[in-house]
């Protein structure tokens, strides 16, 4: 992509020049940076080429650095190289879900019904249907649960479904991962616990007790349709199987130890819903039969209703916990689109018609390591949304020194997105100066052939890439020192 600049200044040694950020009206006046004294390029030695030489990465590494306010370029290295932008794509998610959906667009969840109410028991159907809420969980299903009991529903005479067309059913974000990781989950309409059931393990004196549950704050219902099963072997460690309409886990004994917990994906969302609400419902004196997973249009009334938080809420929460389902639940309700691959499509579409970039992303979380965004291209787009709500929705990133220690920023504030992957990270947001200074950045660094060599079995843990990936967060405090000292 050609990029116009302007003169700017020198910035230890690197010749900036000016862009025009994309999206943005052209300020009728350049908005002048506070005065450097002297001895300014002293301040700021190292310069930031050899700060990312001494970190010692493999792979590449580009940045860019802009005023938020006027789009000009204050420093770049290798910033038109694209590379994998990890879960920094969240942000660029975030800023097309709320400017597709609105910030107070909300996910719904409902309970619906054609029959009526006699003596205590629904004379007709049930249906859950599902409107894609990501953030559905345990406890807000026991609600609904709560809310059908105060109706005077104590049980149906017609068949309980799991209606589960609203959005499109995407067995994994990105096939390339391990198929026990949490963050990697199918997608449906029906998303419950971030479509994630909680395996644990006690060993005792007569062997292991596990247990396979829907755990939330206030419910943590055992699940019947997740079996998990230990087994004599060294490797793989987990192993799925879809039997007999059942997600059925394995799990290596020699890898347990004395005891511990982790999520697991669901690869059957609706019918986990399904099981879960039937088991609330049960608990609260409400008989139902099985349910049955449908994509028939539901018939009736709405009987209860669950309404997520507002979407701006919702991608607060996203950016700071990096929910991949989150991320791509937001983008294909967006897009409308019935793969993940095209609705990246219809985002990418949008940002180079919205900022003029070129964004080749494969999914809306950044899981998928074949999506492309350059550090200037990010840029670009924090410098249009600037005056935007993203800001506000990133979280603080503190300063830490050599060490990885939390230190006094002396003045300097951060609001980022992080992005991380094995041999893939990346930061970009907004540094403010001590004197009020607003830089837009972004920093991404890629060794995609290390990433290439690592065999799908040991994405979760491969050798080098954690202290890779520290040094490569090192790399970045320092530019970030650096850059709020500018």
């Amino acid at each position: 992509m050609t990029r116009v600049y302007s003169r700017r200044f020198l910035l230890a040694g690197l010749l900036a020049t000016t862009a025009t950020a994309a999206g943005a009206t052209a300020p009728t006046k350049s908005a002048r940076p506070v005065a450097r004294s002297d001895d300014f390029a002293r301040k700021v030695d190292p310069t930031a080429k050899d700060i990312v030489g001494q970190a010692g990465l493999s792979g590449v590494t580009g940045f860019a650095v802009a005023d938020a306010t006027s789009g000009i370029n204050i420093e770049q290295f290798q910033a038109d190289e694209a590379l994998p932008p990890a879960s920094v794509a969240k942000m660029l998610t975030a800023l097309y879900g709320l400017d597709r959906l609105g910030a107070d667009f909300r996910f719904n969840t409902r309970l619906v019904s054609d029959g009526v109410i006699e003596g205590g028991t629904l004379r007709g159907d049930l249906w859950l249907v599902g409107g894609g809420d990501p953030t559905l969980n345990t406890d807000d299903l026991g609600r609904m649960v709560a809310d059908l009991h105060r109706s005077g529903v104590r049980s149906i005479d017609g068949s309980f479904y799991v209606q589960n067309s609203a959005l499109p059913a995407i067995p994994f974000i990105d096939r390339d991962q391990p198929d026990y990781l949490g963050y990697n989950p199918t997608i449906g309409a029906v998303n419950l616990n971030f479509n994630r059931v909680h395996f644990e393990w006690r060993r005792g004196a007569d062997g292991y007790r596990t247990t396979m549950d829907a755990r939330a704050k206030r419910h943590a219902p055992a699940v019947e349709m997740a079996t998990m099963r230990i087994v004599s072997r060294d490797f793989p460690v987990y192993a799925y199987a879809l039997e007999k309409g059942r997600d059925a886990w394995t799990v290596s004994r020699s890898a347990l130890g004395g005891g511990g917990a982790r999520w697991l994906p669901v690869r059957q969302p609706a019918l986990y819903a399904a099981d879960v609400f039937g088991q609330l419902a049960r608990a609260k004196g409400i008989s139902l039969p099985a349910g049955q997973v449908t994509d028939r249009p539901a018939k009736g009334r709405i009987l209860v209703q669950h309404a997520s938080v507002p979407l701006s809420e919702m991608c607060r929460d996203m950016l700071k916990f990096s929910t991949n389902l989150t991320a791509e639940v937001i983008g294909l309700q967006a897009s409308g689109a019935k793969t993940l691959r095209s609705s990246a499509a219809a985002m990418n579409e949008w940002a180079k018609e919205r900022f003029g970039v070129d964004a080749q992303l494969v999914d809306h979380s950044g899981l998928g390591d074949r999506s492309r965004i350059s550090a200037s291209d990010l840029v670009q787009i924090l410098v249009a949304a600037a005056n935007g709500p993203i800001g506000a929705l990133m979280k603080p990133i503190k300063l830490r020194d050599a060490n990885g220690k939390v230190v006094d920023g002396q003045g300097i504030e951060v609001t980022a997105k992080t992005g991380t992957l094995n041999f893939v990270s990346t930061l970009a947001g907004y540094v403010i100066t001590p004197q009020g200074t607003k830089w837009a950045f972004a920093i991404v660094s890629a060794d995609l052939a290390a990433r290439g060599k690592i065999k799908k079995s040991d994405r979760e843990r491969p050798r080098g890439a954690s202290g890779w990936n520290r040094r490569a967060k090192s790399m970045q405090q320092r530019l970030l020192h650096r850059w709020g000292r500018a």
